[in-house]
């Protein structure tokens, strides 16, 4: 199976871009990893909301086929633990998924038309986290749930 991060802007923060290729890195060793960088939409400022949303959407649906798993980290998917998730990752190995894609809205969340096209949404947290912040937390969770999977140390439960 193939795992696909679809994020919107580039990382501004040197640890946060040092955290994700590390996590990165040791996410491949388990599966096959991407990591895709949509550009920041131009000249958001002067866009109301709605345009914002479409324009990003436009951005993201250039990077999703019909046949990829689509997973939206939202505030109002489903919640999991460590170990949940790591079950949840493991099902859907099994279940023979060739490309699951997850996929990181900017700030004002998901467009109908990315809404619908999705499987399932995951929340990381009733938190509010910074998008930049987010891509760091989901490669941690992301790399700690192939470590529950492959009953290695990492995790301590």
């Amino acid at each position: 199976m193939k795992i696909t991060l679809l994020l919107t802007g580039k990382t501004e923060l040197d640890y946060i871009q040092t955290g994700c290729e590390a996590y990165s890195k040791r996410i491949k060793h388990y599966t096959t990893f991407e990591l895709v960088t949509i550009p920041d939409i131009k000249n958001a400022k002067n866009l109301s909301i709605y345009q914002y949303k479409r324009l990003e959407a436009d951005a993201q649906l250039k990077h999703l086929t019909k046949a990829d798993y689509i997973i939206l980290l939202d505030e109002y998917g489903s919640e999991y633990s460590s170990t949940e998730f790591a079950s949840y990752i493991e099902g859907k190995m099994q279940l023979s998924i060739k490309n699951m894609v997850f996929l990181v809205g900017g700030a004002f969340g998901f467009a109908p038309e990315v809404k619908k096209l999705a499987h399932h949404s995951i929340s990381l947290s009733k938190l509010t986290f910074p998008h930049q912040l987010v891509r760091l937390i989901f490669l941690e969770q992301l790399y700690r749930a192939f470590t529950i999977i492959r009953n290695e140390k990492y995790h301590h439960s």
